[in-house]
């Protein structure tokens, strides 16, 4: 059985949207591409090798896969592309693109039912990063293990958010937090199941 893990950055208001460069997702006209970059440290570099050190698969929505098939095949081995390029690369598409990135499969057009059979399978674990439409179809189907979380210490306002509308409810237990000296947050996250309610109220005295 593999664990599906997904590995996200976010605004302290929930955005995920272009992290990492100012032209990587300009959808709905989002002017903070890039917004992760000044908040980088040493730790949050060592941390980030931890992440990638054990062995791993890829599940990537369409978007995040070209980003990604664009810079590390053509990024050295010291600026840590030997994982991501060493690992099967599974994309999640509505279309039959030609994915050019090496050991890269495309998922059926049940992408639910064919993550649900990888998970099943042998193998590695199952790193998922950025594609938020297919972490979205992920939470409906209960397909994710355990939430990996880099908050960073900025409000981007609008964009497009991890736990967007229609996000299935549900309680999560923390399982790891660590601060960098930038502010940012680390934290890891697992299913915990329904949410329980609860009350505050004061009972109300007897007259």
């Amino acid at each position: 059985m593999r664990k599906l893990l997904i590995n996200t950055f976010l605004s302290l208001d929930g955005i995920m949207q272009a992290p990492g460069a100012s032209e990587e997702d300009k959808d709905a006209g989002f002017a903070y591409g890039g917004w992760s970059v000044n908040y980088w440290d040493d730790r949050m570099n060592e941390l980030m090798s931890a992440v990638m050190t054990e062995p791993f698969d890829l599940l990537l929505g369409r978007r995040t896969y070209d980003i990604f098939a664009a810079h590390w095949p053509h990024t050295s081995e010291e600026l840590g592309s030997g994982p991501l390029n060493n690992a099967t690369k599974y994309v999640a598409s509505r279309g039959t693109p030609t994915l050019s990135w090496d050991k890269s499969v495309l998922l059926g057009a049940d992408v639910p039912a064919a993550v649900a059979e990888l998970k099943a399978g042998n193998g590695p674990d199952l790193q998922v990063h950025g594609s938020g439409d297919l972490i979205q179809t992920l939470l409906r189907h209960g397909l994710i293990d355990e939430f990996g979380l880099w908050t960073f210490p900025v409000l981007l306002g609008s964009g497009k958010r991890l736990f967007a509308e229609g996000t299935v409810p549900g309680g999560l237990r923390l399982t790891r937090s660590e601060t960098m000296s930038t502010g940012v947050t680390f934290s890891t996250y697992v299913p915990a199941g329904e949410i329980v309610p609860g009350s505050f109220a004061l009972d109300q005295p007897e007259i």
